[in-house]
């Protein structure tokens, strides 16, 4: 199984228009290779560069039909529920780190079941129920800089 998004590669730099200093979209995303016994999908979008012990959750969607083969940009596959982010938001979050690079990984879960969860679930619910249904997971790792941060270095 592979995630991957036609606006940026694995490790490469997310474009500014899906992050916090754009239109704050989510990116295209395209999902390749599904089991074939996949009843739904789990993506999450998560800071893995935050300060502290727990990454900052950007991004939570679930029970994505099996049969969906991606988002389109500013958007989710019906029938998904866009769970609760950290900033006690629903949706999509786009990056907006604090200070330096940070790594955003976007990480795609096949599920061999359909996940009975309010759409108020957060990360960490719907990975507990997840746990012993993953049949593949894939990622996608977007970095970003805020272009404000980066000038500051240079002068």
């Amino acid at each position: 199984m592979k995630l991957i998004s036609s606006v940026f590669k694995n490790g490469e730099t997310i474009p500014k228009k899906y992050t916090c200093e754009g239109p704050n979209i989510s990116p295209p995303l395209q999902f390749i290779d599904i089991p074939s016994k996949t009843y739904s999908l789990v993506l999450t979008v998560v800071d893995a560069d935050t300060l502290g012990e727990t990454p900052w959750v950007h991004w939570l969607v679930f029970n994505i039909p099996g049969t969906s083969n991606g988002f389109e940009e500013g958007a989710v596959s019906p029938g998904s529920i866009e769970g609760l982010c950290n900033g006690n938001t629903f949706g999509y979050e786009g990056p907006c780190p604090p200070e330096n690079k940070h790594r955003y990984v976007f990480k795609l879960y096949a599920l061999d079941i359909v996940l009975p969860l309010a759409p108020e679930s957060n990360k960490e619910t719907v990975l507990k129920l997840s746990k012993g249904h993953v049949i593949e997971e894939a990622e996608l790792v977007g970095i970003y800089q805020k272009e404000k941060l980066i000038k500051e270095k240079v002068k």
